[in-house]
């Protein structure tokens, strides 16, 4: 898992599995979201297969050049070692297809829409689709239902802004040739940047650019302007992929399903 220890989503789904355990042992194993993420991921994966473990829960390498090759290694690795896995979050193939592994998540598509769907009842009518470069899956179906929010309304205009934040030029750019009324970030850090940026080119928040993101970290009530997401609720994310884990290892020939909850505000 990326950011493990470190971030506000994984470390509580890590920590539900630890407390679901009654008759195993859980290796950590931390990807840092960096540019060695593929190499590190695979370094994982070859250590794990050493180590001959029963089963392994990876949330799948996102924002690193090539990721989609890489999940799929490790996946194809883990298989012919005979470990079951546990998706975490996301699918180690693009949306919409999905891969033959369990996955545990929220219904990522049902959320892109509620976002813009709360933004469209908010009398918004020129929104803007914010995510990183190189983003998982779960993006993509946000994105899906960000689209189907629109269409539903009959709203011609997609406006997607890919921006890792970190461009304030690029920004004005895109506010000055499309104006977004309002934008549906993929998640909270971006919101989070974003925002700033925002801020600093005088945009007013929420009087010329309405926000909505998801995850709900910590972070995103103590901005310069207290942050609309949606929450995934990532304890009982956690002890579901444990126990979708030993079932697995329980019975390894069913047929692999998806659980997935709806994020609530």
């Amino acid at each position: 898992m990326s950011d493990l220890g470190d971030g506000e989503i994984f470390e509580p789904v890590a920590r539900a599995h630890a407390g679901e355990l009654l008759h195993h042992r859980l290796l950590w194993g931390q990807v840092p979201t960096a540019a060695q993420d593929k190499e590190q991921a695979e370094e994982l994966c070859r250590y794990l297969i050493s180590r001959h473990v029963a089963g392994v829960f990876f949330a799948p390498v996102e924002r690193t050049p090539n990721k989609d090759e890489v999940n799929q290694r490790i996946g194809a690795q883990l298989s012919e070692a005979s470990i079951p896995i546990v998706l975490v979050d996301r699918c180690i193939c693009r949306y919409p297809e999905r891969s033959r592994h369990d996955l545990v998540g929220i219904d990522n598509r049902r959320a892109g829409y509620r976002m813009t769907r709360h933004l469209l009842q908010n009398g918004c009518r020129r929104l803007a689709f914010a995510y990183w470069p190189g983003a998982a899956p779960t993006v993509e179906a946000r994105q899906a239902g960000y689209r189907e929010a629109l269409w539903r309304d009959s709203i011609a205009d997609e406006l997607p802004l890919q921006t890792d934040g970190a461009d304030v030029d690029a920004i004005e750019r895109f506010v000055r040739t499309a104006g977004p009324d309002s934008v549906v970030c993929a998640d909270d850090l971006t919101a989070a940047k974003l925002m700033h940026n925002l801020l600093r080119l005088g945009i007013r928040i929420p009087d010329d650019v309405k926000m909505v993101a998801i995850n709900d970290v910590k972070y995103a009530s103590f901005l310069p302007v207290p942050l609309t997401t949606l929450h995934q609720p990532c304890q009982k994310l956690g002890a579901a992929a444990m126990s979708v884990m030993l079932d697995r290892l329980e019975n390894r020939e069913a047929r692999c399903g998806m659980c997935c909850w709806t994020a609530n505000w």
